[in-house]
Parts: C-alpha cells; structure tokens; sequence
C-alpha cells in the first residue's frame, strides 16, 4: 500500500537566465514538480536575470508576509541613448554625447541614496483596469502613472565599461525600478542613458549564491531529487516571531477560530503588538500565521495538512 504524499509547500530559489520570462520559469517548475501549483515572489524582466524566487505548494498563502524585504541588483547602464523601455530592448527617443567621468558619476550616485518618489515606467507588469502597462504602451496608449514612495540602501559604482558604460550595484525597497534609475542617472549627468543588462543578486533572504540553475532542476527531476530542493516555509518568515503550538489547539487552529491570547504565552514579548503577525510550529514545521487583535487570536493563512 503506498502511503499517501504530503502536499508540497516550500520555496525555490531560481537562478533566472537572461531571455526567459518569469511567467515561462513559472511553467517549467510547475511542470518538473508534476502539475504542483507554483507561483513567483517578485518577477523579473524577460531579459534581465538572477534570483526568483518561486512558491510551491501552499506556500504562495505566505506572498504577503514576505514582500517588504529588500532587493539588491547589479545593472549596466548605457550612456548615449534613452528609449522608450528604459533598457536596451526599447527603441531610441534621444541620443547625447555629454558622457560623464567618473568622478562625475560617483558624485552624482550620491544623490540617488535615501527614500525618494519613483515613477514606474509605462513598459511595466503593473496593471491599469486588469491590463498590464508594458501591453497599453504596446497599443501606443499613455496613462497617468502615479508616483509612489521607494528607497535605495545604497547604490555604487563598481566599474566604468567600454562602450560607455558604468556598473553600478544597488540595495532598494520593493517596488524599485532599476531601468528608471538608469535613465534618471542620466538625466542627472546631462546625457541619455537605459539599463543595458539587469542582473538580480538578492531578492529577501534568497540570494544569488544559493540559486539553482534551470540545468540543476532539471537533473534533479531526472534524479529524483527535485522536492527536496524545496527550502521550508520558515526560510522566508525569519523576520517573524515563531511559538510552539500549545496542546490541543491544532484542531480550532486549524477551522479558523478565534482563540484567548493568554493561551499563547510563549508568544508573549515577542509579538504582543496587535495586528503583528507571527508563526505557530508543530512538530517542527510552520503550520499557520496568527495576528493578535485585543485578546483574541485569528488565524490569517493555515499551512498544516
């Protein structure tokens, strides 16, 4: 008799090559784990590459609990042309010849640091009345796109190329446009610029160095190692407070009920702030995320079985 399979939920941590879109990485995971539902944590631009994370399983319930961790990039910017995508794969609208030294450039980063307003570009996966922007700009259509609130950690420049080019690395918020931030360096210095190459080295806890190839999940498919490539829910939840599950509260947990604050004692000190979430742990894996409202406790995502 074959014993029945636990239901997958976990994370991947993808190495994206250039020339591939997120959407596609998503099909190819989901169809090496078998039909398993898959989903990603922040996408990446078809040319651009580096780290994407991918949920499994139950896991896409956590999106929301992982998203405000910072990004780091490594990006190529191109002086002596600005497009209409902000990167290399749009087409010309200025060319200039001002390009700036490097001790211009490295006083001008400066600038760039701290938390600013941001305009996201109309090539974008953000949506306007259930369509994407990047399909609205295709149509030739414009719309007005509101300015939100971003931080850039650091930003630096690595080297000055040829062909005009200058590296830069840079640790931002989510919600951060790299290809706008090449062109508003240019703008900045007095001369056109776009991305030339976008490359993601962090994104959260997830990072470059661990990031598997789509060559690596493919002979792990082959060899039957592929689940457990998986990383456990907890890798992206170490910014919350975790609490064993006390005894005999798996079953109300589990139907969504409301339960007395004071029953999640080791809880206290940790996450006692209403509305904070936090992790409950039986038998060592994550099992739900719990907010605390007053004196009650409401469960807000159930991952057990």
């Amino acid at each position: 008799m074959m014993m029945e399979q636990k239901p997958l939920c976990g994370f991947l941590n993808v190495l994206k090559p250039p020339g591939m879109s997120s959407a596609a990485v998503v099909g190819l995971v989901r169809r090496l784990l078998d039909g398993e539902k898959v989903g990603h944590a922040g996408t990446l631009d078809p040319e651009a590459a580096g780290v994407l994370p991918l949920m499994v399983g139950k896991a896409a319930r956590l999106f929301d609990y992982m998203q405000d961790k910072e990004k780091a990039y490594v990006a190529e910017i191109a002086f002596g042309a600005a497009t209409d995508t902000q990167d290399a794969q749009g087409q010309v609208l200025e060319t200039g010849e001002s390009y700036p030294d490097e001790a211009t450039l490295r006083q001008t980063l400066k600038r760039f640091e701290g938390e600013q307003m941001q305009t996201p570009p109309m090539f974008s996966a953000l949506k306007r009345d259930g369509q994407c922007l990047y399909q609205l700009a295709r149509k030739g259509q414009t719309v007005e796109i509101p300015e939100r609130q971003v931080t850039v950690h650091s930003l630096a420049l690595n080297a000055m190329t040829e062909n005009h080019g200058a590296i830069v690395a840079v640790r931002c918020s989510k919600g951060f446009y790299v290809r706008t931030l090449c062109r508003d360096i240019g703008t900045a210095v007095g001369c056109p610029a776009h991305m030339r190459f976008l490359l993601r080295t962090q994104s959260g806890v997830f990072t470059l160095g661990t990031a598997l190839t789509i060559e690596e999940m493919q002979a792990a498919k082959e060899n039957g190692t592929l689940k457990d490539k998986l990383l456990p829910p907890e890798t992206a939840l170490a910014h919350l407070p975790v609490c064993d599950l006390p005894g005999g509260l798996e079953k109300p947990l589990r139907n969504g009920g409301k339960l007395l604050w004071s029953r999640f004692g080791a809880l206290h000190g940790t996450a006692a702030v209403d509305g904070k979430p936090a992790c409950i742990r039986l038998d060592g894996r994550i099992q739900a995320i719990v907010e605390r409202h007053g004196e009650l406790v409401k469960v807000r995502t159930w991952l057990g079985d």
